[in-house]
C-alpha cells in the first residue's frame, strides 16, 4: 500500500524585524507536509528548513499547543485562527488545506496589539485591562467562607463558566473591523458579575475595566458579530450586552 502523499504549499508570511521596522510578505515553498500535522508543526518544519539553509526562522508565538493558552494566535487566509471553527491555531490541522494551495499568514491585526517580530504581537494590553478590575478581592486572613456555602442558581453558574472559558487570545479584536475588545472585556466582567463573590465590587470593576480598555486604544463595538463567530471558545455576544448593562448601572449609581 502506497504512503499518503504530503501537501506541497506556498506560504506568504508576514516578516517584520520589530515594531519600528517596515514589514512585508515573503514567499516560501514547503513540500511533503503531512495532512495529519498541525499548522504549528508545519511552521516548525518550515523553520527547520530555513535554519538548515542558514536563514532566520519565522518568529511565532506558542505554548501549550492544546487550545488552552491562546498564545498561538495567527491570522490565516483572512481569518483569525484559520479556516476551521471553534479552535485555536495550534488545533488547526493541515487536512483543512489543499495540495498546491497558497496560504497567507499574518500577525493579529490591531493597533492595540503592536508587532514584536514577524507573527508575534504584544498582547499586554489585555493584561492591563485585567489588572484594572478582572479579579475578586478577598480577605484571606482566615475569615473566608467556603464557596460552596453560597447558593448560586445553576443558570447563573453555567453562564459564568461559559464566560470564563475565554482564553484571552485576542481573536475577537483581530477579526473586528473596529479592533474592539468588548467581547473579551464583556466575558471577564460577566464571569464575576454573575456570581455573588463578584457582586461586591461589580460597579468598580466594570468602570475600571472599560476605562482601561478605552485607554489602550481598542475600538468600539458596532454589533457585526464577527468576534463571536471567530472566538475559539464560542463566547456569546450576550456578554457584551451584560457588560453594557453593568456599565450603565454603575454610572447611574455614581451619579
Amino acid at each position: 500500500m502506497s504512503a499518503k502523499k504530503g501537501l506541497n504549499l506556498t506560504l506568504k508570511i508576514w516578516r517584520q524585524k520589530s515594531n519600528k521596522s517596515k514589514g512585508q510578505f515573503e514567499t516560501y515553498k514547503i513540500s511533503d507536509v503531512s495532512t495529519d500535522s498541525s499548522f504549528l508543526e508545519m511552521l516548525d518544519m518550515l523553520n527547520e528548513n530555513l535554519v538548515n539553509e542558514g536563514k532566520e526562522p519565522v518568529a511565532f508565538d506558542h505554548d501549550c499547543r492544546e487550545g488552552i493558552c491562546g498564545m498561538c494566535s495567527l491570522y490565516i487566509n483572512g481569518r483569525s485562527h484559520g479556516p476551521d471553527t471553534g479552535i485555536t491555531t495550534c488545533q488547526l490541522h493541515m487536512r483543512m488545506f489543499k495540495d498546491g494551495e497558497t496560504i497567507h499568514i499574518e500577525p493579529w491585526r490591531s493597533a492595540a496589539f503592536p508587532v514584536i517580530k514577524d507573527l508575534v504581537v504584544d498582547r499586554s494590553a489585555f493584561d492591563r485591562v485585567m489588572a484594572a478590575g478582572g479579579f475578586v478581592s478577598v480577605n484571606t486572613s482566615g475569615n473566608t467562607l467556603d464557596a460552596n456555602a453560597i447558593p448560586v442558581p445553576k443558570e447563573d453558574a453555567d453562564k459564568a463558566m461559559d464566560a470564563a472559558a475565554c482564553i484571552g487570545c485576542g481573536a475577537c479584536v483581530a477579526t473586528c473591523k473596529n479592533g474592539s475588545a468588548m467581547l473579551f472585556v464583556g466575558a471577564k466582567v460577566s464571569q464575576y458579575a454573575l456570581l455573588p463573590q463578584g457582586r461586591v465590587e461589580a460597579k468598580r470593576r466594570v468602570l475600571n475595566m472599560v476605562k482601561a480598555m478605552d485607554e489602550e486604544g481598542f475600538g468600539n463595538c458596532s454589533n457585526t458579530g464577527a468576534c463571536e463567530v471567530e472566538c475559539p471558545k464560542g463566547i456569546s455576544l450576550e456578554v457584551i450586552a451584560r457588560m453594557n448593562r453593568e456599565y450603565i448601572s454603575a454610572n447611574i449609581d455614581r451619579g
